[in-house]
């Protein structure tokens, strides 16, 4: 289980405390929830990292907005495709190895845009 990042208050889910009794509640529904994008709206960077992993190098998918079951899904997709391992934390895809030029392409051909950061 991936632990979220709390950004704002919003990232809270609309939680609301008072301990006034006599509060109306009404003004706090929250808003409806964004509709899903669909992968031409998104604009995903694809990095290529090596810090922190004992030299070991790795492919970072950022920038995916949506539920964290479409981004399971996406990391799943992106494992199988590559052949290799990964996780997925943070909201980021991370692919084990130097496969960015094969994520860009897997993810140019589901329709998705993606820009090469870095090197």
């Amino acid at each position: 289980m991936s632990k979220n990042k709390l950004n704002s208050l919003s990232d809270l889910g609309g939680f609301v405390y008072s301990t006034n009794k006599n509060e109306d509640f009404s003004n706090y529904i929250p808003e409806e929830i964004e509709e899903k994008l669909l992968p031409g709206k998104q604009l995903l960077e694809a990095h290529f990292s090596n810090k922190g992993r004992g030299g070991k190098t790795v492919t970072i998918v950022k920038g995916f907005k949506g539920a964290d079951e479409d981004l399971e899904a996406l990391g799943k997709m992106l494992k199988n495709k590559c052949g290799v391992g990964g996780s997925v934390k943070d909201g980021e895809i991370i692919i084990q190895g130097n496969n960015r030029d094969k994520v860009i392409q897997i993810l140019q051909n589901e329709g998705y845009k993606v820009k090469r950061v870095g090197g």
